[in-house]
């Protein structure tokens, strides 16, 4: 059994070779994850017995699964959040990333980051680099498409979500993304998870498309492994037997994933849809259902679009979308609104944690 030692943050590190000399000696595969985590496999009652009574051990738990950092163990219970731009994912409130599949042109880019901005979403997603199941299919704008995206958050303050495909793109992306997306097809390219864990750059990993919940968690644990905390899970839908839509979204997930991992849990109803009329039912349920926010594809002209027209919601409709996930969200208590005397706007936590408003955006109605 996977059984993790937490340690306190005042552990010196005499005190942390302590705990790894009893460990080793009790368990095998001894490891240290973080300044105050460590795992082994062994017995969960030797070990507690071992090292519980120790002053600088603040927690001794197994772990269901072989992911101790992304475990809801590991924090002892608590979730974590992570920070995006102004916005914080995670408890609290519920988060809206909104945006193009693929960067197509300048001028489409920056139409929809402002509508994107103005309905008052806290981050603008955009494909430089795209999978396709074809390879005769748009494949993105690659380096340019970066640069345009850098350009869109500049002119809107908003922060960039982008999907990486390469580990070699990587430093391209850096200076133009402030999150890297992965996607259901590259769940499981170890080799691009170890480099995202090397980086100090929040992670949005998508579930695969035949993906289990362990083996999503187990993708995230490649990155949390390598030293980067900020990692956003996001269910997306998964393939079965049901022809009706685009893929099944398993909203069960959600509360799951929340029971099993500390990590904040986002929807992706998008790509679960297939369509633009089921987008907005599907956002509502993320919302009902305990998500911490919403990744959507928006475009100024869906018709027109280069890739996943079909499924993209016109930025006409982004004010409703808004307005209705918040409503569905504060129903369900995760957000904190504050009314202002003789003026129709109303501030909307964007996932900031208890305590003092971190950050805070203006959704005018």
């Amino acid at each position: 059994m996977t059984v993790i030692i937490v340690l306190r943050e005042t552990a010196t590190e005499s005190e942390l070779s302590q705990v790894l000399n009893l460990a080793d000696r009790i368990g095998s595969g001894v490891r240290r994850h973080s300044p105050h985590l460590l795992s082994l496999t062994g017995d969960l009652a030797t070990v507690d017995q071992a090292v519980a009574h120790l002053p600088q051990v603040r927690h001794v738990a197994g772990v269901p699964g072989q992911y101790p950092c992304a475990s809801a163990q590991a924090r002892i219970g608590l979730p974590s959040s992570v920070r995006l731009g102004d916005a914080t994912v995670g408890p609290g409130g519920f988060t809206v990333i909104a945006g193009p599949c693929s960067v197509e042109s300048r001028d489409q880019l920056l139409e929809v980051a402002h509508a994107v901005r103005d309905c008052g979403a806290h981050a603008l997603r955009g494909g430089a680099f795209k999978p396709r199941s074809s390879p005769y299919a748009f494949q993105g704008l690659g380096r340019r498409g970066l640069a345009l995206l850098a350009e869109a958050r500049r002119a809107t303050g908003l922060p960039v979500v982008s999907e990486a495909l390469d580990v070699r793109d990587l430093d391209a992306m850096l200076p133009a993304v402030d999150m890297l997306q992965v996607g259901a097809r590259n769940m499981q390219n170890y080799a691009l998870l170890r480099e995202l864990g090397r980086l100090r750059v929040p992670v949005l990993l998508k579930r695969g498309l035949a993906a289990t919940i362990d083996e999503t968690l187990m993708a995230a644990e490649y990155i949390l492994d390598g030293g980067n905390p900020d990692v956003v899970l996001c269910e997306r839908g998964i393939r079965t037997f049901e022809t009706g839509y685009r893929f099944t979204l398993d909203i069960a997930a959600v509360p799951v994933f929340k029971e099993r991992s500390h990590l904040p849990v986002i929807i992706d109803p998008s790509h679960a849809a297939g369509e633009t009329s089921r987008v907005l039912p599907l956002a509502l349920a993320a919302a009902a259902c305990g998500a911490d926010g919403i990744i959507v594809e928006t475009h100024c002209d869906p018709a027109a679009a280069l890739c996943d027209g079909k499924q993209a919601l016109p930025t006409h409709r982004l004010p409703e979308l808004v307005d209705g996930v918040l409503q569905v969200a504060r129903a369900a208590g995760r957000l904190t609104a504050d009314r202002r005397a003789g003026e129709d706007r109303e501030l909307v936590l964007a996932g900031a944690p208890a305590g003092p408003v971190a950050a805070a955006r203006v959704v005018r109605r």
